[in-house]
């Protein structure tokens, strides 16, 4: 018998806005990992609070039972506004990005420029870079704008 575990991925799903605490924990867990993240972000509730009022302002997407990824899409713009996994490299981001892909012929997104593992991911994806932003968007921390196309 082997000890390898498998993990079955679930096909991601619209998220109801319950699911907001356990993606809160997604991002709280990933910005405590992150160490050219400033500031450490907001506080759990204030996370899950901000999560739960986009949810249905966005295409919101989540993976997993219990819940161990989402995506944020704003539609009108075909915009990836945040896509967190709770262990990357296990499947939910790519189920993730082909749900939002699925009967698109754009998407863009921002993605921090020091985040080379989400460089990697996204070009796999099909992703391509195509701007710089030196001064980020908000938080001083340079991003790259990202663009796949059908």
């Amino acid at each position: 018998m082997s000890d390898v575990a498998h993990k079955t991925i679930t096909l991601p799903r619209l998220a109801e806005v319950s699911d907001a605490p356990a993606c809160a924990a997604i991002v709280r867990g990933w910005l405590e990992q992150t160490p050219w993240m400033p500031g450490g972000g907001p506080d759990p509730a204030t996370l899950a609070d901000a999560i739960a009022k986009g949810i249905p302002e966005r295409e919101f997407w989540v993976s997993g039972d219990p819940v161990d990824g989402y995506l944020s899409l704003d539609r009108e713009n075909n915009l990836i506004a945040g896509l967190y996994t709770a262990q990357p490299g296990s499947g939910s981001g790519k189920a993730l990005i082909d749900a939002v892909k699925h009967g698109r012929d754009f998407v863009q997104l921002w993605t921090h420029e020091a985040n080379v593992d989400a460089h990697r991911f996204y070009h796999r994806e099909g992703f391509v870079t195509v701007q710089r932003c030196a001064e980020g968007r908000g938080d001083g921390i340079p991003e790259l704008r990202m663009e796949w196309r059908a």
